[in-house]
């Protein structure tokens, strides 16, 4: 799974990544200080299980957080990548290379600044609604879609029609690249109510709408509204909530990123996606006037919605669940406590989870156990959130 952050060019990209992550990248108030993509591991919030048996996790990869080590952070992969502007799908600005590195992100988490004080192209301005912003990235996102259709639809509708081939095949096969599937295809497919059958008599606007269908589907899309701290932030938020329909959340990556590197200098004691801290160390003035701006936001509106947002795209938009493999004893033969916790699919079954591990653990599965209830499940048993199994092999 990889996650792409999308955005005009100054809207707080690479400060809600490296609040994420806590990688160190550049955060610069110009335009395309990104210019080549930063890969890093942001992570989703869960409650872990270990507490549930009295235990704190150890965990191999992520950590966990609170007390009794209630929250789990398990892992996933967070990309960053040029600032878009319009004109991208035709190359304008670093288009191309956006539109290249983004082909590969099961959903985008499009980051919008809120403070309308930077234009559609990063540079200074006021009373920006950045309602368009959304609109433009939208636009430009729908036009690499019909792009890659435009390239080869003439042809293809014709061979499609003469070869009597099938049309979700054909078409995820143009978009592979993109982790297009034929299941997607025809699911959009069901749902536009054009005929497959005859691609030939498909207006422009059959397709334009076609591939509007299917990038809306295969590259969802949550909007961290950012720098809601600033003066127009809270109305520009509330404006965009009631013109577009895409999940919206309030967010502050500015004031993550300040939390998250004094949790970590040990100045003060934060949980990601908490509405408070503690604080732990005799701080300046400075340093209490900064972390007391941040607290007011984050009781205005819950959190400073980072974590919120990382959440939201993938438990709820892609589905993912959390599943530990978790034996007997709960330990690995080090000794730690649930050491590993993997996000799967949901509907993924005992067998796949089984496979997820090794190779060779799907291929000689027998049964699972799950470690709350000590009952076997099969290999077709439908995993649920926050499971753990130990998975018997022959």
């Amino acid at each position: 799974m990889l996650i792409g952050l999308v955005g005009r060019p100054n809207s707080g990209k690479s400060t809600f990544f490296k609040a994420a992550t806590l990688m160190d990248v550049l955060i610069a108030s110009y335009p395309f200080a990104t210019i080549k993509p930063n890969r890093g591991m942001a992570y989703v919030k869960i409650e872990d299980l270990a507490p549930e048996f009295g235990r704190i996790s150890n965990p191999r990869e992520g950590y966990v957080k609170g007390e009794k080590g209630k929250w789990r952070f398990v892992p996933f992969e967070l990309m960053d990548v040029a600032g878009l502007v319009e004109g991208a799908s035709l190359g304008k600005g670093l288009g191309n290379e956006f539109l290249n590195d983004l082909s590969t992100a099961d959903a985008f988490i499009h980051v919008v600044d809120m403070s309308g004080e930077f234009d559609c192209e990063g540079k200074p301005t006021q009373g920006y609604y950045p309602g368009k912003d959304i609109a433009i990235i939208e636009k430009e996102l729908d036009l690499w879609y019909l792009s890659i259709l435009k390239k080869v639809w003439a042809t293809f509708a014709r061979a499609m029609e003469m070869q009597k081939k099938k049309f979700s095949e054909a078409v995820a096969k143009q978009f592979s690249g993109l982790k297009v599937t034929e299941d997607d295809v025809s699911r959009v497919v069901l749902k536009s109510g054009l005929n497959p059958e005859r691609p030939t008599r498909w207006s422009d606007a059959d397709l334009a709408k076609f591939a509007q269908m299917l990038r809306k589907y295969t590259k969802p899309i949550v909007i961290a509204a950012n720098k809601i701290d600033r003066p127009n932030g809270k109305a520009n938020y509330e404006k965009i909530k009631k013109e577009f329909d895409y999940p919206i959340i309030p967010c502050f990556a500015d004031g993550e990123l300040a939390l998250r590197e004094a949790d970590k200098a040990g100045m003060i004691e934060y949980i990601p996606g908490e509405n408070d801290f503690k604080i732990k160390k005799d701080l300046n003035e400075k340093q209490k006037t900064a972390l007391e701006g941040i607290k007011k936001i984050m009781k205005d509106f819950g959190s400073t919605g980072v974590q919120e947002v990382l959440n939201k795209i993938v438990l709820d938009i892609l589905e993912y669940i959390a599943i530990f493999p978790a034996g007997a004893k709960m330990t690995d033969s080090k000794g730690n406590v649930l050491p590993d916790c993997y996000l799967m699919k949901k509907g993924s079954s005992a067998l796949d989870f089984a496979f997820r591990l090794h190779t060779d653990i799907g291929k000689n599965f027998v049964k699972a156990i799950d470690i709350r209830t000590k009952q076997a499940v099969g290999k077709n048993y439908e995993l649920k959130h926050r499971d753990g199994l130990e998975i018997m092999v022959k």
